[in-house]
């Protein structure tokens, strides 16, 4: 079982920061999704890609991987920047 290690990314619809101090643990799936011949939906046998586990802590999800035989990944966040700029820069 491989896995990936993550912190949420901001929600782009919202201005708020919330849920953005979580780490993430999501299983990569193993086998391809394909569509379902009797509905169309996409799907796969694979019920791991369907766990997400939430963690404080990156260290606390690695200590979990670890302990369970996970081999797991960590996504680096990108970092925050901020685009400081006055109201009236909007008119230039």
């Amino acid at each position: 079982m491989t896995a990936r290690i993550f912190q949420r990314p901001k929600n782009a619809m919202q201005s708020g920061k919330a849920l953005m101090d979580d780490w993430i643990l999501e299983f990569v799936s193993a086998e391809a999704r394909r569509p379902d011949p009797l509905m169309g939906w996409t799907g796969s046998g694979d019920t791991q890609a369907q766990v997400v586990l939430k963690f404080a802590s990156c260290d606390d999800a690695q200590a979990y991987a670890r302990k369970h035989g996970i081999d797991a990944h960590v996504q680096s966040t990108p970092p925050r920047r901020l685009k400081l700029q006055a109201y009236s820069d909007n008119f230039r």
